[in-house]
């Protein structure tokens, strides 16, 4: 008897397989999300060849960030806000790589639903020396009238309203992780057909990992509970399975996405430089902090304050970040309460003695 062969399922046939679940969509949903896998295709197609192609190295420009912008940041920016604008399902997009909010111009889009918040490539200062790089997305339904142009609250929601998140690491392999409220599901690149194939069924993460990812470069720059927590991950403790590992790659779908499957915390905290922290909340932290959640995780700044139920103020707002497998960001968390409130303390012993 021949044997059966097995096939996997595309990204297309799962999203429009799960459509059921969102009733009010009407399809559409499940069509932006096929757009984000289309415009991930082209986006990965350059990266692969990026060495053999002039479009590694600098633009000449900064972004609103400030910066360095390197040729193929604007390639992705501008591939993802073609493809989502061409669709019928997006009113308007909020990048990194633009200081304004994108709205598209026609009776078409200004009929969509749906808002985008993305970095269209995180980790670029990775691109030319052949390190993995992600896009990062998040989908909320628009809150202005339909049939006008989307106004800057439409992004400017908590993320717990999002819809939809989610990323592409382009990496040995090419994935694309998303959820949409019903827990986390990867699909992996296959080239020789050109799809992303289901790989990775309802992702959980660890309850405890023993991978920490912080640039301890900025060590000096730290909190004091902060520099006590990384002491504790390096200290020997056999009975709790320390030292923990150190492993940061400077760009935080590469890095989360790797303590998302393996169990670990990932750590960007305020700094004397960065007082409020690096990482935008629109684009960055509330779509990781959904699909952390999704998977079991945990997702705050680090001061016991969810990241999705933050409000945001602006579109490139930048806050402290911290997330990962639950009972690590716990342990954090107590550090930072324990010995910040200890330097407060001292702080203000010092300022009565004056």
């Amino acid at each position: 008897m021949k044997k059966k062969e097995y096939r996997a399922q595309t990204l297309n046939e799962f999203i429009t397989q799960q459509q059921t679940a969102f009733p009010y969509a009407k399809g559409d949903l499940s069509r932006l999300l096929n757009h984000i896998g289309v415009a991930a295709k082209l986006v990965n197609r350059e990266v692969n060849k990026a060495g053999l192609v002039d479009i590694l190295g600098e633009a000449g420009t900064t972004n609103v960030q400030g910066e360095d912008v390197k040729k193929l940041d604007i390639f992705a920016n501008e591939q993802f806000i073609s493809i989502l604008g061409s669709s019928v399902e997006v009113c308007g997009i909020a990048s990194e790589e633009d200081q304004e909010i994108v709205t598209f111009d026609n009776q078409l889009s200004r009929d969509g639903k749906y808002v985008v918040c993305m970095d269209p490539l995180d980790g670029s200062s990775n691109i030319d020396v052949n390190v993995s790089i992600g896009t990062i997305f998040s989908v909320y339904r628009r809150i202005s009238p339909m049939g006008t142009l989307p106004v800057e609250n439409d992004f400017l929601q908590r993320g717990t309203n999002q819809v939809a998140a989610g990323y592409v690491v382009y990496g040995s392999s090419t994935m694309l992780v998303y959820t949409t409220g019903l827990g986390v599901t990867g699909f992996t690149l296959d080239p020789s057909i050109g799809e992303f194939c289901l790989s990775h069924y309802k992702i959980e993460t660890p309850e405890k990992g023993k991978i920490y990812s912080i640039n301890e470069g900025n060590y000096i720059r730290f909190e004091k509970g902060v520099k006590k927590y990384i002491k504790y991950c390096q200290e020997e403790d056999e009975n709790n399975g320390r030292p923990y590992t150190s492993r940061y790659i400077g760009s935080l779908v590469a890095d989360f996405h790797r303590n998302l499957m393996k169990g670990g915390i990932y750590i960007y905290p305020p700094t004397s430089e960065h007082p409020r922290g690096k990482l935008r909340l629109l684009y960055e932290c509330n779509p990781i902090a959904f699909l952390a959640e999704q998977a079991g995780g945990k997702a705050t700044d680090g001061y016991g304050n969810r990241i999705l139920e933050m409000r945001p103020e602006s579109i490139h707002q930048r806050i402290s970040f911290v997330t990962g497998s639950p009972g690590m960001v716990d342990d954090l968390e107590g550090f930072i309460r324990k010995y910040n409130g200890e330097e407060e303390k001292s702080k203000k012993k010092e300022k009565a003695g004056e």
